[in-house]
């Protein structure tokens, strides 16, 4: 066996096996980890009823007409859902998957994680050839100023050559528009001989998002009503002076209103009154 034969079959043996393509009908939602490469399939969803999400309403109705286009097999967009914290962004993706799925669409939710944005590729390759339709969600999306993982993500929104494959959708949720700090933005611009092109590369990203879905922080009534409808929905008892006291002083503490601390409050709540949560 000649050097260059022995140097391929060494290399053969370290390089990992292609992955196979998992059994997509095992679940309905999976996540994506590399190291190597699979798609875990995952049995329960951490997710609320579309219902219960208030305050959200044009956002919510907005992406569950896109997702229903797109499990349909019509045209729909990738949607960047960015704003406020806690109130419900990546909840509302959840959400209208499982309302598409009750719907009777045979929709699956794939989860990638921000770090793994440079292996974005073989995972597309790997659902480009699955006869599924999928929503590929990226909770928690930004990029600091010298971040590359950037240039990863127009794979999914540009797709290149070969295009983003007909069967994925791109969702991701981000406390920022433009997807990187505005302090950044504005030095690099301020520094740069060519201000209106020193930033256009990152910050245009966002714009190849077709949706662009803003959440603000609630009003004190949408907060309140948000713990009403928990209390409602899990057999919680509290009249509504009691919930309103006890509620204002627990965001008084937080030093915050949200939907998050409104669940806060809820599990709290429903804990003092030995009330489970399923």
């Amino acid at each position: 066996m000649s050097e260059l034969e022995r140097i391929a079959a060494a290399l053969e043996r370290l390089a990992p096996a292609p992955m196979k393509a998992p059994d997509f009908d095992a679940a309905e939602a999976f996540v994506w980890h590399v190291s190597p490469d699979h798609l875990a399939p995952v049995p329960q969803i951490a997710r609320v009823d579309l219902d219960l999400l208030i305050g959200i309403d044009r956002a919510r109705d907005t992406l569950l007409q896109n997702t229903l286009q797109f499990a349909s097999g019509l045209p729909a967009n990738n949607a960047l859902l960015w704003g406020a914290r806690g109130m419900g962004k990546s909840s509302v993706v959840k959400a209208v998957h499982a309302a598409c799925v009750a719907k009777g669409h045979d929709l699956k939710l794939v989860e990638l994680q921000r770090e793994d944005l440079p292996s974005v590729a073989r995972l597309l390759n790997i659902l480009r050839g699955s006869d599924k339709r999928f929503v590929l969600f990226c909770d928690d999306l930004s990029f600091s100023h010298d971040d590359q993982h950037y240039k990863s993500l127009k794979a999914v929104l540009d797709g290149g050559v070969e295009g983003r494959p007909d069967n994925v959708v791109f969702y991701a949720t981000s406390n920022r528009r433009h997807l990187m700090p505005r302090d950044m933005i504005e030095n690099e611009r301020a520094s740069a001989i060519n201000p209106s092109e020193a930033t256009e590369e990152k910050v245009s990203l966002s714009d190849r998002f077709g949706l662009w879905l803003g959440f603000h922080p609630c009003s004190q009534d949408e907060y309140l009503d948000m713990i009403r409808g928990y209390c409602d929905r899990h057999g919680v008892e509290i009249s509504d002076d009691d919930l309103r006291a006890e509620a204002i002083e627990w965001q008084a503490t937080r030093g915050a209103r949200s939907g998050r601390v409104a669940w806060q409050f809820f599990t709290d709540l429903a804990g003092r009154k030995g009330v489970a949560i399923r």
